[in-house]
């Protein structure tokens, strides 16, 4: 089994006080989805199960598969089928009428084999509809934090820790999986931080500082100091900051 991101390290409460916004956002792909009653989906990357809780609701039966053991198990407490999966090695064969993904997709850094699982686990003529993070994704939040890491000594990896493609760089890892039908289109969201830029460093890069070794009590500080680094007009007239989110969402079939 590929190894998941070490940089994806999930606490389930910290995410639901300061990431309850993704989820929320991820509606409007849960309507794209139009998911029927009695239907088979795959929900790849539940998270706490937010958005799969909607899946369930509107009367389908899902699997929901997460590499995150906490989360899992944060989805398990609203009573929801999860079990912990790497999204690069998935198992399933011609099990799902349908895969559903948010915003997880960009801690997948092996694409092709993402692609190649989730073709295998479609029936014919099932669909694969979901958002990621997609080109310019959060550019000058990371580029702050970065920039923070190495003026401190840090040394970055070589790679990115995420997967924010273009949707050409998508489309065709997805059509040479087998999939056709690919719609991926890329759409700027700012973002309003209910924490601060502070509060999003801390949820979604404490894998990136866990990585690079940052001491657990040096890390409020040094996200203190990347939030000023960051240009003033994230911060809005209503004392707000907004982050720079560009989400790319897509739609795509196996041909029965």
């Amino acid at each position: 089994m590929i190894a998941p991101n070490r940089s994806s390290i999930w606490d389930a409460s910290d995410y639901g006080r300061n990431g309850a916004f993704v989820p929320a956002l991820g509606l409007p792909v849960v309507e794209l989805l139009a998911p029927q009653p009695g239907e088979e989906i795959l929900d790849l990357g539940c998270g706490d199960g937010t958005l799969t809780q909607a899946l369930i609701d509107a009367g389908a039966k899902v699997v929901a598969v997460d590499a995150s053991q906490a989360m899992v198990a944060a989805a398990r407490a609203r009573g929801i089928n999860a079990v912990v999966a790497d999204g690069q090695a998935l198992s399933f064969e011609g099990q799902f009428d349908a895969v559903f993904s948010n915003a997880a997709l960009h801690w997948m850094l092996d694409a092709a084999e993402v692609a190649a699982g989730v073709f295998r686990a479609l029936k014919p003529g099932g669909c694969f509809v979901g958002e990621m993070g997609g080109a310019g994704n959060v550019a000058r939040l990371r580029r702050a934090l970065n920039e923070e890491l190495a003026a401190r000594g840090y040394v970055l990896p070589g790679h990115d820790l995420q997967w924010y493609p273009t949707p050409e760089a998508f489309g065709g890892i997805y059509a040479a999986a087998g999939f056709t039908g690919i719609e991926a289109r890329l759409i700027d969201r700012p973002t309003p931080l209910p924490a601060g830029p502070e509060g999003w460093f801390h949820t979604f890069r404490t894998g990136l500082m866990d990585v690079v070794g940052v001491p657990e009590d040096q890390r409020e500080e040094l996200v203190q100091a990347a939030a000023k680094r960051l240009p003033v007009d994230m911060l809005g007239e209503d004392d707000i900051w907004r982050a720079d989110y560009v989400r790319l969402r897509f739609s795509m079939k196996k041909e029965g």
